[in-house]
């Protein structure tokens, strides 16, 4: 399968907002509502600064077919940025057929590019595809940190003080 991926932009809403939807079934979530997530990509999208895009979008004969979903954060103790992959998805109808690899590969390219160190990420502790897949292209469980979140009213109590 011949796969083009770029940073996504406001054009591509219509996609993001079509894999987002698929996204939330496939990790059990509660149905989006299509027209609802591609206003709320538009907006994303819109929002995003040029220089710290955040949605890599693959496209395969002209459909979408993957993101990934990353941030990039500046310098901690080591004066290298990083990039944090918060989510790489491929659609069911394209998994194991490179997309992943081919985003991944993107996201390599454009952090060796522009100076950004490394990639962070997560994944469930149930998604075995997705730990043998980051395996096989050499990510290492990196057990010096743990995974924390600020949710819910938790946040909003966070946010009061």
């Amino acid at each position: 399968m011949a796969v083009d991926v770029r940073w996504a932009t406001t054009e591509d809403a219509e996609a993001l907002a079509t894999v987002l939807c698929e996204m939330a079934a496939h990790y059990r979530q509660a149905p989006l509502d299509h027209g609802r997530a591609t206003a709320t990509a538009r907006q994303w999208l819109g929002d995003e600064s040029p220089a710290y895009p955040h949605f890599a979008m693959a496209f395969s004969d002209g459909a979408v077919v993957g993101l990934a979903s990353v941030a990039i954060a500046h310098p901690g103790i080591d004066l290298e940025r990083l990039m944090f992959l918060k989510d790489l998805f491929v659609r069911g109808s394209a998994r194991n057929k490179g997309v992943g690899r081919a985003l991944i590969g993107f996201l390599a390219n454009h952090c060796v590019s522009k100076g950004i160190g490394r990639i962070d990420l997560t994944t469930e502790d149930w998604n075995e595809g997705a730990q043998r897949f980051y395996g096989r292209l050499g990510a290492e469980r990196h057990s010096q940190k743990v995974f924390l979140r600020l949710s819910g009213e938790a946040l909003r109590t966070a946010a009061k003080s």
